[in-house]
């Protein structure tokens, strides 16, 4: 739904209509979210974990990077990454990527429906600094490849059936991506100073073996229209995809991508922003820009993007900051929690259970500073719904 509510446009002097719930706009657009209190509450003192919490929130180790999970044989992967979740009968699948290159590649860890671990295994093996991804509407897992002329790879979360490279989805420097059932796309981040947004149409939805690249075509500016042209050469080469098509919008530093409700939302590290795309009127605009907070800004790290069936969005910080900040449906922006002692790592693949109790996320380096101290963590409480 649109995350502006119909009082913050009339007051705005902006054409405002609601249509099923949710709120259609004109040519006025909203001011990006500001710093306000969290829904949840101040900040604890560090529990066990060193990990800051509201109250009523408790957090548990799942894994650590070169340790065995608990309760299995499988020996978890360095440098966790972008991760989600899966139902799996009772219980449910939490994957997550390894951004390590070479080998790269993406494991899983499976739940019991209390939440114990009953197994871990790879999905993914040989491929090239696994960095974030999505999950798509028929329950496979997006793993995307974040270095020059890479590639997206479609993996099995139960392990069953072998990982496909999807070349028809470009190569580039791959992020993230997220699935757009109602438009039937996938909607692709890339990883440059000048990176572009893109999505791509299958030719049958469902089926990612072939289709169309496009890429997002706008002004300069920081909110207007969009449209949607064709990458002729989604191979890249010789000519980058960013560098094809005249008029393409440039982006500074493409990280995390959420779908929901019409909506899309992706972050650029470069600038510190969050940007949203409203697809029913092909209109773009910020959703959060750290140059434009009014006094202290919560959330100075955008990476990995996710959100909750509260309509909250959850951001994991990259730069050291070590927090996951959540921007609400009203447009204010607040630290959800905050890892103490590990400065030189960052906060890597947030996901929710299915049932929206648990929450799932890496700190990809851990306290030792280095690509092989990855920490695999799970909070539990009381999350809006």
């Amino acid at each position: 739904m649109e995350r502006r509510n119909l009082l913050r446009a009339a007051v705005l002097g902006g054409s405002a209509a609601v249509f099923g719930g949710t709120l259609w706009r004109g040519a006025a657009y909203a001011a990006p979210a500001q710093p306000g209190p969290s829904p949840y509450g101040p900040l604890g003192s560090p529990d066990a974990n060193g990990i800051r919490l509201p109250s009523g929130f408790t957090s548990r180790v799942i894994a650590r990077s070169g340790q065995t999970v608990s309760g299995t044989s499988y020996t978890w992967h360095n440098a966790p990454d972008g991760g989600a979740c899966y139902t799996d009968g009772s219980g449910w699948i939490y994957v997550s990527n390894s951004e390590i290159n070479p080998s790269g590649g993406a494991s899983a860890v499976k739940f019991s429906s209390t939440g114990a671990i009953t197994g871990a295994y790879r999905i993914l093996s040989n491929t090239r600094q696994n960095c974030a991804g999505g999950k798509t509407p028929w329950n496979t897992w997006l793993s995307c490849e974040e270095v020059s002329l890479g590639y997206v790879y479609e993996t099995d979360p139960w392990g069953v059936n072998a990982a496909t490279r999807r070349d028809a989805m470009g190569r580039f420097k791959h992020e993230a991506a997220a699935a757009d059932p109602v438009r039937q796309v996938i909607y692709l981040t890339e990883d440059e100073s000048n990176g572009r947004f893109y999505r791509f149409v299958p030719t049958t939805w469902g089926n990612l073996s072939s289709g169309t690249l496009q890429v997002m075509v706008a002004g300069s500016g920081t909110s207007g229209s969009f449209s949607w042209a064709n990458v002729p050469d989604p191979d890249g080469s010789p000519t980058a995809t960013r560098s094809q098509v005249s008029g393409s919008k440039s982006f500074n530093g493409g990280e995390g991508c959420h779908y929901a409700d019409n909506t899309v939302w992706f972050t650029t590290k470069g600038d510190n922003r969050v940007w949203q795309l409203n697809l029913t009127n092909s209109t773009y605009e910020l959703a959060y820009d750290d140059s434009l907070v009014n006094g202290t800004a919560p959330l100075t790290g955008v990476d990995n993007i996710t959100g909750s069936s509260s309509g909250d969005l959850f951001v994991a910080e990259d730069g050291g900051n070590m927090e996951i900040c959540l921007i609400t449906p009203d447009d204010i922006v607040a630290t959800f929690l905050r890892i103490d002692g590990q400065s030189s790592s960052e906060i890597t693949g947030p996901a929710f259970s299915p049932n929206g109790a648990r929450l799932y996320f890496s700190s990809q380096r851990g306290t030792s500073g280095s690509s092989s101290g990855g920490i695999t963590y799970e909070v539990t409480g009381p999350f809006r719904s």
